[in-house]
């Protein structure tokens, strides 16, 4: 007898309180499937795996993780899905269950499109399946990503909160003469008080306060004191001079600038004074950017050291038991502070910039573009201000967003408050009754190279055990294989056709068709990441003629030089 159960998804809430839903249409087809196959033994699981409202961009999901769980108590031998990307969108993530379903000698089964992970050709297929449907993923994020940039090379605002002193209307910046006095009051009282931490003072004083903002569902957020991190961002924000920021770049916008550029290059000089101040030792009482943050694989805190040599400052986290105990420690901590900082900034950094995850992690279940849009606009924002490496703006950031930073020899574990993040993605607004008290967790794989008493932590990539597949090696093989399919099905009728379709001449086409006939075994490898270093896409596309038998391709891809 196999033990069979179903699993189910739905990406929103929507419609999920209706007697007949999505899930239970999925689930019904899947049932009788099982059914269909009761000569073999087949036998339904009555536990029902269901995820009303999770993305598949990635495997938080709660029925999924109950039914991996139940696939390592040996309790289901087969995984019956409606399709394939209800499991996952992913194709690293369905690497990773396969996996764990062969080691526990379990099937996988798409009742509509009628193959299983059975046979090596069954899974074959499903990787080329999921290299198309991430790779239709990474295309429309790249279209998204290319309209924002054109849009603002012609100075549109591309949406989001607007900044205090502008309001939307009809998706453009209007300025709001009461705000915008607020705005230039802000500029001069910054020249005239020197630092930031001054400003913020004398706001207090004055009663100033951030935007106020009327939700979609009508709860009014905003009107609270700014932060220090606030008022940075409002100091140096582009838009104030009708200019509109974009990676590094500014272009003339289409809106009316609040700030004249006088004031807004006076402002600017003194903020990069107070930059190189910074950098320079003057304002080191606090240099440290994670202080009572970082904890090692013990649960023992690092401390804050630092050392003056040859006239040069050096910096450390250090283990407690370092500290305080007199005995040694060989397993105590000892690491350079910039090199701790950089890695946590960049695996931040990296999370911002990777629209995909930070709406996984945020909003899951929400594929609106408009959301998308925005949530991109708002994180370049804080990406632009980690890229700056203005101290205090990171500092207030690093201390406000980051919970614990957790070391250990393979990996640095940073766990950030979700609240606090997504209060900063919308300007500061509180939204307590939107999002709960969850973490967002991010994993930087790294190595550990102990030089004498002192360790230094080296990124090495998404996981350590496992090689990254090459994405341009997976785009050549998926438009190989989508080419052939449209030509097989006589969806495009030539390979004339196909060229003009793709913008490229036809011998690209021919050289790029006969790739839809390698062997499993190579695209597997391809897929992952486990090829030969001298497999590259141009020498793919030179393998002519290829050969028809899968052994004489095993060696001429073997020779490839």
């Amino acid at each position: 007898m196999l033990r069979c159960a179903i699993y189910t998804r739905k990406s929103t809430e929507e419609g999920l309180e209706q007697d007949f839903n999505s899930l239970h249409a999925q689930r019904e087809a899947c049932e009788a499937y099982i059914k269909s196959q009761r000569h073999e033994g087949w036998r339904l699981v009555r536990t029902a795996f269901d995820d009303g409202g999770y993305s598949g961009g990635n495997t938080n999901r709660p029925a999924l993780q109950e039914l991996l769980k139940a696939v390592e108590r040996n309790q289901v031998d087969v995984i019956v899905v409606y399709k394939v990307d209800r499991l996952t969108r992913a194709l690293n993530d369905f690497s990773r269950i396969v996996d764990q379903l062969d080691t526990h000698g379990v099937s996988f089964v798409s009742v509509t499109q009628q193959f299983n992970t059975t046979t090596s050709m069954g899974r074959l297929t499903l990787n080329m399946l999921l290299s198309f449907a991430q790779f239709e993923r990474e295309v429309t994020a790249e279209r998204i990503s290319d309209k924002i940039a054109a849009s603002k090379k012609k100075g549109l605002w591309m949406g989001g909160p607007p900044p205090l002193g502008y309001d939307n209307i009809d998706k453009k910046l209007v300025i709001n003469k009461t705000e915008a006095a607020t705005v230039r009051k802000l500029y001069n009282l910054y020249l005239e008080l020197g630092t930031v931490r001054r400003l913020k003072d004398k706001a207090d004083d004055l009663g100033i306060v951030t935007k106020r903002r009327k939700q979609r569902n009508g709860k009014l957020t905003g009107g609270r004191p700014f932060s220090r991190g606030n008022l940075y961002q409002l100091l140096s924000n582009p838009l104030y001079i009708a200019m509109v920021p974009h990676k590094g770049n500014t272009y003339p916008g289409q809106h009316k600038a609040i700030i004249d550029q006088v004031l807004w290059d006076d402002v600017q000089q003194n903020l990069s004074g107070n930059a190189v101040d910074r950098i320079c030792g003057t304002n080191s009482k606090a240099p440290f950017l994670l202080t009572g943050k970082v904890f090692d694989e013990t649960g023992d805190l690092l401390y804050q050291s630092q050392a003056d040599k040859i006239g040069k400052r050096y910096r450390y986290y250090i283990s407690r038991r370092l500290v305080h105990e007199a005995h040694r420690h060989d397993d105590g901590w000892r690491l350079p502070a910039k090199n701790l900082e950089t890695i946590v900034i960049s695996g931040i950094k990296e999370l911002l910039g990777d629209t995909s995850q930070l709406m996984d992690e945020l909003h899951p279940g929400q594929e609106n573009l408009t959301d998308i849009k925005q949530l991109m606009v708002r994180s370049k924002h804080l990406l632009g201000m980690l890229a700056d490496g203005e101290h205090a703006a990171t500092l207030e950031f690093l201390q406000n967003v980051v919970d614990r930073v957790e070391l250990s020899r393979n990996q640095v574990v940073i766990t950030m408050s979700k609240k606090a993040l997504v209060a900063l993605l919308n300007d500061g607004h509180d939204l307590n009754d939107q999002v709960g008290d969850g973490k967002v967790v991010i994993t930087v794989p790294v190595t550990l190279r102990r030089q004498g008493v002192e360790a230094k932590l080296v990124i090495t990539g998404v996981n350590n055990n496992q090689s990254q597949p090459d994405k341009q090696l997976c785009q050549l093989l998926a438009r190989a294989r989508l080419w052939y399919d449209q030509l097989a099905s006589a969806e495009i009728p030539s390979v004339r056709a196909i060229a003009k379709r793709n913008g490229v001449v036809e011998s690209e086409v021919t050289r790029i068709l006969p790739l839809a006939f390698l062997s499993p075994e190579i695209i597997e490898s391809v897929l992952r990441g486990n090829q030969q270093d001298s497999m590259s896409v141009e020498r793919l596309k030179r393998l002519s003629p290829l050969p028809g038998d899968w052994k004489s391709q095993d060696i001429l891809i073997d020779n490839l030089r």
